[in-house]
């Protein structure tokens, strides 16, 4: 079956979009590719169908596995829920599963079974895992969200950096990396880390113009101001004509103007992380559904979020960089409809952010004084848990949140086990030179300092916006070239 009969047949697609039809091709003839598309415009299809066509660079083999890389634990039930209805063989296996079934799973790839497979980076961890996947052919290794192999991407993950490895053990299949958003920079890195050539890995970049949003920045100087542009858009004729999501930074700002709203008798509902799961999903899904249009949300409101009809995006509050900033104004506008992307700018945020930036960059002094506390007073933390290790860290600053940074890089770095259950915390190794070498973690706040800035510049360009946001995403770069 052809690539177009597998669109047409199968994903019920008339036409191809764009590039993806060359990508596949690319792939098909067993060539690497990294694939920058805007949210919602077709990246999975980029890999989906190479899984169930046969590739004229290989010969036939039921065995051979698409084995995609993903950190959406949150999301992998949803696509693969999708395929299976859809006929293909796909499935996942990550910690949300039983032991007895993650066994299940295994003993299933092991057989040959899945022509998809979706799992996290740290699956690699488990030696289970690397037990089944060696006997495996992988025709293609897929990673999803590529901007977290880069520790410069907006959501670094630690496994990602050991995708070169990964690759090794793999057999070196032919790899396609895929993301929204990536600079320059990030490009380059995310081919490095994978232990490729920049010449060996096509660039596919889709852009990020969207000619159907409308980019809008309003300088506010209070709150006030503030919620007479909520009130303003809430009222608008293209809001109430599809959704509106109104992002906010903080949880305490986003339940104030909830307030005001609900005086208003505006009907609404909120998201952010601190909800129950059961909760959260059932918002969503109310959302999805159309049963309740407009949301007060944290960008904890994102994965999952493929709504047609959302007319505006509002941030309210700043965000913390511009790659944030693109990812969510991606989910306004996707049936292709006019559309509004609304940025509240109070030079009082830039405050919060760099606080945010503190809180997320702990210095090397930090994480050797968690991590002694850890091994020192380790009975007395699984007694007392979270709040006994603060008080003894931030006793003057109760609102230094620099130590959950520091418990979940311990925990991506493998130095400590359980550490979403501190009652069973576990010391397992001393702490790695990612964590302890000064100059790289002063590089790495800088890094977020400049993209601080830029968010800034953005706001502040009297030109076009959209093209600020194109020379910013590199994309006159037709091919990644190394900058040293």
């Amino acid at each position: 079956m052809p690539p177009l009969e597998a669109l047409q047949q199968i994903f019920g697609h008339d036409a191809f979009r764009a590039t993806q039809a060359e990508i596949i091709d690319h792939v098909l003839r067993g060539e690497h590719a990294l694939v920058i598309m805007p949210t919602g415009m077709g990246k999975s299809l980029c890999y989906q169908i190479p899984a169930v066509v046969p590739w004229p660079s290989r010969p036939p083999d039921e065995r051979q596995l698409v084995l995609v890389l993903s950190p959406l634990v949150a999301l992998m039930k949803d696509q693969v829920d999708a395929l299976v209805a859809k006929g293909i063989d796909a499935a996942y296996i990550n910690s949300s599963l039983k032991r007895e079934e993650r066994v299940e799973r295994y003993n299933q790839v092991a057989a040959g079974r899945f022509q998809l497979l979706y799992v996290t980076p740290e699956r690699f961890r488990k030696q289970e895992f690397l037990q089944v996947i060696a006997n495996r052919p992988v025709r293609l290794l897929v990673v999803d969200e590529a901007h977290c192999i880069s520790q410069w991407g907006h959501d670094f993950r630690p496994d990602y950096s050991r995708l070169a490895e990964f690759r090794e053990l793999l057999g070196a299949p032919t790899t396609i990396a895929l993301t929204a958003t990536a600079t320059p920079h990030v490009q380059q890195d995310i081919v490095r880390q994978l232990g490729l050539d920049a010449h060996d890995m096509r660039l596919f970049h889709e852009g990020i113009d969207r000619p159907n949003l409308q980019l809008v920045v309003h300088e506010v100087f209070s709150p006030d101001e503030k919620l007479e542009h909520i009130r303003r858009v809430v009222a608008d004729p293209l809001a109430r004509s599809g959704s509106l999501i109104i992002y906010f930074t903080l949880i305490r700002t986003l339940e104030e103007f909830s307030n005001h709203l609900r005086e208003d008798r505006t009907g609404h509902v909120i998201y952010h992380g601190e909800l129950d799961r059961v909760r959260r999903r059932a918002i969503q899904d109310d959302f999805m559904q159309g049963r309740t249009p407009l949301v007060l949300a944290t960008n904890a409101f994102g994965m999952g979020i493929d709504k047609a009809n959302i007319r505006i995006v509002m941030h309210a509050d700043l965000p913390g960089s511009l790659e944030a900033y693109y990812q969510e104004i991606g989910r306004a506008g996707r049936d292709g409809l006019a559309s509004r992307c609304e940025l509240l700018y109070d030079q009082r945020d830039l405050a919060t952010q760099m606080e945010f930036l503190r809180w997320s960059n702990p210095d090397a002094d930090f994480y050797h004084r968690v991590h002694d506390m850890l091994t020192a007073e380790l009975e007395q933390i699984r007694a007392f848990g979270l709040d006994y290790l603060r008080e003894r860290l931030h006793a003057r600053d109760k609102h230094d949140h620099r130590l959950e940074t520091a418990i979940s890089m311990l925990d991506r770095h493998d130095v400590i086990a359980h550490a979403h259950d501190l009652s069973r915390l576990e010391v397992l190794t001393e702490l790695p030179a990612a964590l302890t070498d000064q100059e790289a973690l002063s590089v790495k706040l800088r890094g977020g300092q400049e993209k601080l800035l830029a968010l800034v510049e953005y706001v502040r360009h009297a030109g076009d916006r959209k093209a600020f946001l194109n020379e910013y995403f590199g994309l006159a770069v037709e091919r990644l070239r190394a900058n040293d």
